[in-house]
Order: structure tokens, then sequence, then C-alpha cells
């Protein structure tokens, strides 16, 4: 059987996400302790768990950040230390959040993104640009790939956004992760989330990688 080639933080990362967006807070936590224990720093795990309010909502976000208190105040009673890591650097001055963050879409699509929902609502548009892309992917406490892999784990748990998973599994790609990497994100949905969530993955993952043979990935339309 091949290793995993994600890192032990990186696959603990993805149950982290995906228990998140489906709103198991039992589960959460104990995929909360178990990224602790191999070394994921507190704030990392607080800035994935603040993000995901852009793809779960904000109540299971708010719930899982709770978990987490829940989950640091058990450890810190078991007498156990673990890094808090780096805080976010603020952003250059003079900031436009709409022009960086068309800027950021830009680049981790590969192309503008245009398309007929965002000129029917064109205030979708300017939020996933300016917040979602400009303010919160701009925050250093993470990189873009690390991002991604959040934001797959989490869509990956969810119902109906597939189309989303397929773009962001091709952000993914944008962002340096390989396939090979992306099949070890799938055989850990399957271990730690369960084999449904990861075979519906990794089919949105055959059906991206299909569509790049065929020139066919997509015009960059309606994405996020």
């Amino acid at each position: 059987m091949m290793s995993n080639p994600l890192s032990e933080q990186q696959q603990a990362m993805i149950p982290i996400a995906a228990f998140t967006a489906k709103g198991d807070m039992v589960a959460l936590g104990t995929a909360l302790h178990h990224g602790l224990d191999v070394g994921m720093t507190i704030n990392g795990i607080k800035e994935i768990l603040v993000q995901l309010y852009a793809y779960a909502g904000f109540p299971r976000s708010l719930n899982a950040l709770s978990a987490f208190m829940t989950v640091l105040a058990q450890r810190q009673q078991r007498g156990l230390t673990d890094e808090v890591g780096r805080e976010a650097s603020s952003n250059p001055e003079p900031w436009d959040a709409l022009v960086e963050g068309t800027r950021n879409q830009t680049r981790l699509v590969g192309q503008p993104v245009t398309g007929a929902l965002f000129a029917f609502a064109p205030a979708i548009d300017g939020f996933l640009k300016s917040h979602l892309f400009g303010d919160i992917f701009q925050r250093d406490v993470l990189d873009w790939q690390t991002r991604e892999l959040a934001t797959i784990g989490a869509l990956a748990a969810m119902a109906g956004v597939n189309n989303q998973l397929k773009s962001h599994l091709a952000m993914s790609l944008n962002t340096g992760w390989t396939v090979a990497q992306l099949r070890g994100y799938v055989s850990t949905l399957k271990a730690s989330c369960g084999d449904e969530m990861g075979r519906n993955a990794e089919a949105v993952l055959n059906e991206l990688l299909a569509s790049q043979q065929t020139g066919d990935a997509g015009s960059g339309e309606e994405k996020r």
C-alpha cells in the first residue's frame, strides 16, 4: 500500500475542515485533538475555522470555534502545551480589498472570473472578490495551498456543491498541489471521514482531470 503524500499535519487538516462543514462536533473534537497532537498550531487551526464561515456559514464556523475552545481547555487541564503559532501580518498601506482580492482570485483560478450569475447579482461578486479573496485569503497565517486544502476538505462534506468542489480542486492544482497529493486528500477523506465522502470527492477529481486532458476545464465563470 502506497504511503500518503500529504504530511501528517496536512492529513489532519482535512477531517477538521470536513467535520466543521458537516456540523459533527463530536468527530470534530477528536479531529482537533489529533491535529494538535501532530503539531498543528492553535492559530493555524483557528484560521481554518474562521475561513470556513465563507463556505459552511457563520453558525458552523462559530460552533467549531467553540468546540476548539473546549478542546484547548481540556488539553490545558491535562497539562499539554500546544504551539500558538504566528499572527496575521497587517495589510500594506494603502490597501484596496477589491483590487487585491480580484488579483488574488484571478491568480488562483488562472484567469478572470466572470459569468451571468455575477452580472445578475454583482453584490455577491464584489463580496467574493473583496472579502473572501481579499480580506481572508490575504491573511498570511496560512498560505494559499493550505487554504485550498481546508476548502476542499469542507466542500467534500457538503451536499450539492460538487461544482464548487471541482473549481477548488482546480485552484488547488494552480497553487502547486500535485495530482498525487490530491489523491492523498481523497484517501484521507475515505479513511477519516467515510468512504462515501471520499468516493464523491474522487469522482469530482477524476472529472476535473478528464476535463483538463480534453481541454474543457472550464472558463473561469462563476467560481469561488
